[in-house]
């Protein structure tokens, strides 16, 4: 199993809320997500727990892309720009930071037209012990 097809797995509330791993590198992940009527806060643009549900995959994956099992210890979200149904939603995850136990990553999330929606930045928390998977794609 890869470390993509352990996290589409078992990371079901992302699944079910439409977040797609597209992409898993070393150090760097992209996820999906279409927006849907259901993604809409009262005011009709895409309610931020989406935006940081999928930030969360991507960061999940860059995190863990170096087969160290590693959590996610704190986060910041900034929104900056509103996305509406039927915007594709794309979460690019870079790893800033690889130390050994505290690894520090930036997620953008753009949408199809290029704009910039929200940045999500996180520090994590790379624990001894290693994930069942072989390879990350």
């Amino acid at each position: 199993m890869t470390l993509k097809d352990f996290l589409s797995q078992n990371d079901r509330f992302a699944a079910n809320s439409g977040c797609r791993l597209t992409d898993i590198h070393e150090g760097h992940a992209t996820a999906e997500l279409t927006v849907t009527a259901e993604h809409l806060n009262a005011g009709g643009v895409c309610q931020g727990g989406v935006y940081f549900t999928l930030a969360d995959i991507a960061l999940a994956a860059v995190m863990n892309s170096h087969q160290g099992l590693t959590f996610g210890i704190e986060n910041n979200i900034m929104f900056l720009h509103s996305a509406k149904a039927g915007d594709t939603l794309t979460a690019e995850a870079t790893e800033v930071y690889n130390h050994h136990k505290i690894p520090y990553v930036e997620v953008r999330i753009t949408n199809q037209h290029g704009d910039l929606c929200c940045v999500v930045t996180g520090l994590a928390y790379r624990k001894d012990a290693t994930l069942p998977v072989e390879g990350l794609m």
